[in-house]
């Protein structure tokens, strides 16, 4: 049965409706675990360690898709809530056409600099070699990269979160495949460059298929047309989605930023530690994006229609829905801490001790995540995107970055990794604080 933005969601339909782009974003990440799987253990310790010092900068670039998707997205569902349809459509093409021109151009820069910006990571000898070969390879698929992003958000807006679903397990068994037959089958000199195939590979088909589907007349509310600069839209998705691109912006940063810290601390093997603890993370991370992606045009289309009712509703079931899934992953990342290590680190002692001793501390922020994920994406919905940008900023910036300069001081190597749970416990009590403040926004 198909399921409306208009309708009324009790526990049952929300799930259902959320639950495609659940798994659109958990298994893309998977697909990069797989990624990493097979560098780690095929490639070897400093293609590992290489992959995760120039990923956060890949990501960067990547972010406007994020930004442009969760913002526009918001923008159009209130239009379609509002009846203007047509208006909508025209801004949802606008917004691709846009999209795809700044990926591009991000592509070209990227490329130029990325030398530079790997030897300000840190990266020297061999590790730098092969911070330039893989991120050059996935620049090269860098715009359709960021459209695959910005079509996560959209195929929810158009009420086809199963074909956003279906597109993105496509993408992810290409790169399954590729990493497979290229990283396994090259010799040992190319198989780095091999992974960075198979991934550029899947994002072409995240960012194409989606594209040729929009293009054609389709079963969908949405479909690219004729459209005009509009300048107005351009800037209240900018504003709506300032707070997943500070968000993203923010978490790469601080990523690099955390990999420095590292090296001081640990040398080589912390970075490589860190990167595990970041693929688990992104599995984890990414049950509640998705959740957050899932819901917000709902929130959108019922704040255009002025049906507060509702929006309270959501925010109540959302809420507990959030609370119970972070105690479930929680226990369920303490009992995988070490088969999840041994999976990526197992051939090296040392580099699997530290890890596992570090995953068991970083596993408790799951507790909190899903609040300030949440909290932020909740704003952006009902295109607040001031509030939005807050939250996002204190929860990646600057809690991430005082926690990570400031523990480490006291303990260590420990330190690195608490300071990620006492910013995510911070992040999740201002975003209580905004929903409480802010009550009047979906409280009448």
């Amino acid at each position: 049965m198909t399921i409306s933005l208009s309708d009324h969601f009790t526990y049952g339909k929300l799930l259902r409706f959320t639950l495609p782009s659940i798994g659109m974003m958990v298994f893309t990440s998977i697909y990069g675990v797989v990624d990493g799987f097979f560098v780690s253990n095929f490639a070897g310790k400093t293609p590992f360690a290489a992959v995760n010092l120039i990923f956060p900068f890949l990501m960067i670039l990547a972010t406007v898709g994020f930004m442009f998707g969760t913002g526009g997205s918001a923008l159009v569902a209130k239009q379609f809530g509002e009846g203007k349809r047509e208006e909508g459509n025209r801004t949802f093409s606008f917004l691709v056409y846009t999209t795809a021109f700044l990926g591009l151009v991000f592509a070209v820069l990227g490329f130029v600099f990325i030398r530079p910006i790997s030897v300000l990571l840190g990266a020297d000898g061999e590790l730098l070699e092969n911070c330039v070969l893989y991120g050059r390879i996935l620049l090269l698929a860098l715009p359709f990269n960021v459209l695959q992003f910005l079509f996560h958000s959209f195929f929810v807006t158009a009420e086809k979160p199963q074909l956003g679903l279906a597109v993105t397990v496509g993408a992810g068994v290409t790169n399954m495949v590729l990493d497979a037959v290229l990283v396994i089958l090259l010799p040992q000199e190319y198989k780095l460059v091999g992974a960075a195939i198979a991934t550029a590979a899947s994002q072409a088909v995240g960012g194409i298929v989606p594209l040729l589907y929009f293009s054609r007349k389709n079963g969908s509310v949405l479909r690219l047309g004729k459209t005009r600069f509009d300048g107005k839209a351009l800037v209240k998705t900018c504003t709506n989605g300032s707070s997943e691109l500070m968000s993203n912006v923010s978490m790469n940063l601080v990523g690099m930023l955390y990999n420095l810290q590292l090296i001081h601390y640990a040398g080589e093997d912390g970075v490589s530690a860190y990167g595990v603890m970041m693929y688990v993370s992104f599995i984890f991370c990414a049950v509640f994006i998705g959740y957050s992606i899932g819901t917000a045009p709902i929130v959108s289309y019922h704040y255009g229609a002025q049906n507060h009712a509702e929006l309270r509703g959501l925010l109540r079931q959302s809420l507990l829905l959030i609370g119970v899934g972070s105690v479930g992953m929680v226990m369920v990342a303490e009992l995988l801490s070490a088969p999840l290590s041994r999976l990526f680190v197992g051939y090296d002692a040392a580099l699997l001790a530290l890890t596992v001793s570090g995953f068991r501390y970083f596993a408790l922020c799951f507790f909190f995540m899903g609040f300030a994920i949440y909290g932020s994406g909740f704003f952006t919905a009902l295109n607040d995107g001031l509030t939005s940008a807050i939250i996002s900023f204190l929860r990646t910036m600057v809690f991430q970055v005082a926690a990570v300069l400031l523990l480490p001081l006291l303990w260590g190597i420990d330190g690195v990794w608490i300071s990620i749970i006492v910013a995510e416990l911070m992040a999740a009590v201002f975003s209580f604080l905004f929903l409480i403040l802010k009550k009047k926004k979906y409280r009448y």
